[in-house]
């Protein structure tokens, strides 16, 4: 039996242990929306800086409020409507189809890789490792896809860069080496092959590290203008970040020639158009990122290095 004194410190302890308990809780979440709201407000910041007039902009500074609401930005943006809608297109084919290819391509090759029967296993693996060290260049990849494979002004240029990327495939190479060995002998035993315990077995199991890497890989294609710069010359073909590209690089142009002209800082809206660029350029991309984030963090943890 508990003495009264002892019941009463029993009762202290627990309410120490429950409010030690919610001071922790509390401090994690306040940590949390602390930083949510750090990496918040930039973005808030640039959608407030893409509404603001030039004038107010220069003169005031960034804020959370449009201290002088304007559309200007994206009326020079949208002042060609067919040339943005046609550069979403090719965009979103150019990911979609890249991302879905590269994804098979690399998870093959992570897949052989990783299979310690296989007897090119450490050939095969040193090449693929030697070329994340060393590669040739501008000048001979330029040469290679214009001279040889001869892709310019074609959405295959756009495509292939990122078909195989080698730090992904030992991602994959790395999650799928951890995949229990007894499932891969059962069905064997079974009679399965190779392709059916591949597409069977690994990639239902591998889906984290697959939404991981094609995330990756999605968001490698979205961004990526460099690529249309040395090969595409087409206008149709432009993907929206080079054509954003483009635009700002003609703004600046335009402000440039406004300064020795007659023309007003206020009718070249270069500040808040460079910030409706980035609204535009990563509006899709961040909803996009949404659907994937909870494979984001397990796909990275289950397929880190050992």
């Amino acid at each position: 039996m508990m003495s009264q004194k002892q019941k009463l410190r029993e009762l202290r302890r627990q309410d120490t242990d429950r409010l030690m308990s919610f001071i922790g809780r509390f401090s994690v979440h306040f940590a949390l929306i602390f930083f949510s709201l750090c990496c918040l407000i930039p973005l808030i910041i640039i959608i407030s800086a893409s509404f603001t007039d030039e004038i107010a902009l220069t003169r005031e500074g960034y804020t959370l409020f449009p201290s002088m609401f304007s559309t200007r930005a994206y009326e020079l943006i949208f002042k060609n409507p067919r040339a943005i809608i046609q550069a979403y297109a090719v965009t979103i084919f150019v990911t979609v189809v890249g991302t879905v290819i590269a994804l098979t391509l690399m998870s093959l090759l992570a897949y052989a890789l990783s299979r310690k029967e296989f007897v090119l296993r450490k050939p095969l693996s040193f090449f693929v490792f030697f070329t994340m060290l060393f590669n040739g260049g501008i000048v001979p990849y330029y040469i290679l896809m214009t001279q040889y494979l001869r892709v310019q002004d074609t959405l295959f240029a756009l495509l292939l860069p990122y078909f195989v990327v080698v730090f992904y495939v030992l991602i994959l190479r790395t999650y799928f080496a951890a995949l229990p060995e007894e499932l891969f002998d059962a069905a064997r035993v079974d009679g399965a092959g190779e392709w059916r315990i591949f597409f069977s077995i690994v990639l239902p199991l591998a889906k984290p590290a697959l939404a991981t890497i094609g995330l990756f890989t999605a968001l490698n294609y979205w961004n990526d203008w460099t690529t249309s710069l040395y090969f595409i010359r087409d206008s149709d073909l432009y993907p929206l970040q080079y054509l954003l590209y483009i635009i700002q690089s003609n703004a600046q142009a335009m402000q440039i020639q406004s300064s020795v002209g007659n023309i007003t800082v206020g009718d070249v809206p270069t500040q808040s158009a460079r910030m409706a660029m980035a609204v535009l350029a990563t509006g899709p991309a961040a909803v996009f990122f949404l659907f994937f984030q909870r494979y984001l963090i397990r796909g990275i943890t289950l397929g880190s290095f050992k």
